[in-house]
């Protein structure tokens, strides 16, 4: 038979019902008939959005600029993910080897420079960019002192407070959201010892910033920090731009941070070069994270980013093009 246009529009509105009723569920069924059409957008608008991932959401920046890839967000917030713990367990070993850190340092070199500054029970710590909190209650707890960490990140304030109550040290180990480039919130004369790792190379102002650390420490007080930014060959600009795709970077030529503490009135004590061991730091943290990739569920251009940037790192500082040196310095 042959059926008129009107006809065939109503057959093909007719079997579009049929077609669709089995994907409706019964609640939408039930009371007033709903078209087909209205039944089909009343499916497809239960679903839930996707949730935006640690790297997405809340992100922390740095005078200002979002970092083209984040590590730190992500990486503080999923902190006691499975994952996260996997990725460090390769990169600095098991137990008390894994600090929560992001940077380079390992458990070893961490003791080394506990022991370079003197650090004992009686012994009132300042940690500049403390990150999600994990080195400073390793140090709170091996040697009983009492530990204040103050990082620009909120994410790594938090994780880091949640460490010191389940660690049990939550009464001499405390954290706080401050901004390092600024005059630090504390008395004159109030710490035994300042401790910053891989955090200078974000903080503008070095010589203000380190006249403010002299301001704050005690008489014959110490400091130790690392930066693993010193200029100490030829780089690309394309490199620069790798190596600082995660934040804000100051890279100082080699013999500059020198300079900087004999300008902060500080007296240098020892500088010791850490690149080859930071080097094999930044590619075992590569290669974790490609091994556990599937498990971290990053979104894809951040997870490529982060690869491209650990690679960096640890291509330029196995070639010494940039250098990690490690500086102690004392208050006179």
């Amino acid at each position: 038979r042959i059926l008129s246009h009107h006809n065939m529009s109503v057959l093909f509105l007719r079997n579009l019902g049929r077609a669709t009723r089995p994907v409706v569920s019964t609640a939408l069924m039930v009371g007033k008939r709903i078209s087909a059409p209205a039944r089909v957008a009343r499916v497809f608008s239960t679903t839930a959005a996707p949730r935006a991932s640690s790297y997405e959401k809340d992100v922390t920046t740095m005078e200002g600029d979002k970092a083209p890839v984040n590590l730190y967000d992500g990486h503080y917030s999923d902190h006691m993910k499975e994952a996260q713990t996997k990725v460090r367990t390769f990169t600095y070993g098991a137990g008390e080897a894994d600090l929560g850190q992001s940077s380079w340092m390992t458990v070893k070199e961490l003791d080394s420079m506990m022991a370079k500054i003197g650090v004992t029970k009686s012994t009132n710590m300042l940690e500049v960019g403390s990150g999600a909190g994990g080195t400073s209650v390793y140090i709170a707890k091996k040697y009983g002192c009492t530990m204040k960490g103050v990082d620009l990140n909120p994410h790594g304030v938090e994780t880091g407070t949640k460490l010191a109550k389940k660690d049990g040290v939550a009464g001499t180990c405390s954290f706080q959201v401050i901004d390092a480039s600024k005059p630090l919130p504390f008395d004159a004369n109030t710490f035994d010892a300042v401790f910053c790792n891989d955090s200078m190379c974000h903080i503008p102002g070095r010589t203000s910033v380190l006249e403010d650390w002299k301001r704050v420490l005690k008489p014959g007080g110490k400091l130790i920090y690392t930066d693993a930014m010193v200029v100490s060959g030829t780089v690309s600009s394309d490199e620069f731009a790798t190596r600082s795709s995660v934040g804000k970077y100051y890279y100082p030529c080699l013999g500059q941070n020198e300079k900087y503490i004999k300008a902060a009135g500080l007296d240098l004590v020892e500088v010791v070069d850490t690149t080859p061991e930071a080097s094999l730091v930044a590619k075992r943290w590569h290669d974790s994270r490609e091994t556990y990739k599937s498990e971290l569920k990053e979104p894809e251009d951040n997870f490529q980013g982060l690869q491209k940037f650990l690679y960096s790192v640890y291509f330029l500082l196995h070639e010494a093009r940039l250098s990690r040196l490690m500086y102690v310095a004392t208050k006179k």
